[in-house]
């Protein structure tokens, strides 16, 4: 991600203690579509995948959810129903990534010795 972009996430700890992750768009949104859920789904998701990280919580490392994963949490190998299963019961979670400081191209500075 680059600087100064958000990270918005709905993070569901399953029975298992395995961690669901469903990235969304905007908190608008998503709160729209908790209480109205006539809401496109298109339109609150940022990806139609679950993700997960291995018990690792919200920072491990992100990998697409099995058909097997989701059917064992779940009760579905549909990803969409999984979906909306993490977003009514998991808990919405946002990550800023600070803008970048200093020089943005060391060639530029005095530092850059060419050759």
């Amino acid at each position: 991600m680059r600087g100064g972009a958000h990270e918005l996430k709905v993070h569901y700890k399953g029975n298992n203690e395995e961690d669901f992750l469903v990235f969304v768009d905007s908190k608008d949104d998503y709160s729209k579509w908790l209480s109205d859920k006539s809401t496109p789904l298109a339109q609150v998701v940022s990806v139609f995948e679950v993700f997960t990280t291995h018990k690792q919580g919200t920072q491990g490392i992100y990998s697409t959810a099995s058909q097997a994963m989701l059917e064992n949490e779940f009760g579905t190998k549909n990803a969409e129903d999984a979906i909306k299963q993490v977003l009514e019961k998991g808990n919405l979670q946002e990550m800023a990534f600070p803008e970048r400081q200093g020089m943005k191209n060391d060639s530029n500075s005095d530092a850059y010795i060419g050759r």
